[in-house]
């Protein structure tokens, strides 16, 4: 289901997600009607903008209010604010990615995709078939941190020096899908940039796998 305030969004999400094989069973630009049609709708997944118009709910209170009547609702936030703190609220109250509104198609895909089946869905740039990558995790001293095999190669790559730039040509995605996997990295490990990314890699003792891609 879709939520924005503004219907060219609710149109250009559409087209992406039927891309993909995900069925829209309900769209709106009202963010009370969202709460409804979570009841009468019953949808897997919620796609929502986290600011609204015309003094409607506000963004976590609408991610709350929505998975208190659907606790099984997944929720992805594709905001226009860069606001750390909008970002954290988003996540505060139960979505599961946050994605800018300038993201790359492919980011969006991604984000769907992981919420679904925990996995990352990367698509080939040289429109090659998509391929799957399942979830792993990176042991730590305090415990574990859950990082995808694709997020553990990225950040072997990035303690190996490697620039966005050279990281998208080497794994075959964009430049925006590679940040979008560093900004998972960062909030996973608590860490502000790839130079902090960079030296827990090496204090764990992190190497870059194997390319899969």
């Amino acid at each position: 289901m879709l939520f924005d305030p503004h219907p060219l969004w609710l149109d250009a999400l559409e087209l992406i997600l039927d891309s993909i094989d995900v069925t829209v069973v309900g769209r709106t630009t009202s963010s009370e009607e969202v709460l409804e049609l979570v009841e009468e709708r019953q949808p897997d997944i919620l796609i929502c903008e986290t600011a609204t118009l015309n003094g409607g709910l506000s963004g976590d209170a609408l991610i709350r209010a929505s998975r208190q009547r659907l606790s099984t609702l997944r929720v992805i936030v594709l905001g226009a604010s860069r606001d750390h703190g909008d970002i954290d609220a988003a996540f505060a109250a139960g979505a599961l990615a946050y994605a800018v509104k300038t993201a790359h198609p492919e980011d969006v895909a991604v984000a769907v995709r992981q919420a679904f089946d925990h996995t990352i869905f990367l698509a080939r740039s040289n429109g090659d078939v998509a391929h799957y990558v399942t979830p792993v995790l990176a042991s730590t001293e305090d415990g574990n941190v859950s990082l995808t095999r694709r997020e553990r190669e990225i950040l072997g790559l990035v303690a190996e020096g490697h620039s966005n730039r050279q990281l998208a040509g080497m794994l075959w995605v964009t430049e925006q899908t590679v940040k979008f996997h560093l900004s998972n990295i960062y909030r996973k490990l608590d860490v502000a940039n790839r130079t902090e990314a960079s030296r827990w890699a090496h204090m764990h003792g992190f190497a870059a796998p194997a390319l899969t891609g």
